[in-house]
C-alpha cells in the first residue's frame, strides 16, 4: 500500500536527485523508498546471531584472494 510523504529538503539536492533519478530510469520516491528501506535492512543485520563457530571463522580466508579472477583463470585453461 502506497502512502504520500511530504519531505522538507534543500531545493539543490532535490534537482539532483531527480537528474539521478531519470539517468537511472527511476522515480524520485523509489530512490527514497530503496534508501529507507536498506536503512531499515542494514538495522536488523545486526539483531541476526551467529554461531560461535561461524564467529570464529570470520575473516579466515585472506581479503588479498581475488576468487573471481582465479576462477575467471581456470575457465579459461579448461575451454582454450
Amino acid at each position: 500500500m502506497n502512502t504520500k510523504l511530504t519531505l522538507n529538503l534543500d531545493k539543490n539536492v532535490i534537482e539532483k536527485a531527480k537528474s539521478y533519478a531519470k539517468e537511472n530510469k527511476s522515480s524520485l520516491s523509489k530512490l527514497v523508498e530503496n534508501y529507507l528501506s536498506s536503512l531499515i535492512n542494514a538495522s536488523h543485520k545486526n539483531d541476526i546471531k551467529v554461531s560461535p563457530l561461524v564467529d570464529s571463522l570470520t575473516g579466515v580466508i585472506s581479503s588479498s584472494v581475488d576468487e573471481r579472477k582465479r576462477y575467471r583463470d581456470y575457465l579459461s585453461e579448461k575451454y582454450s
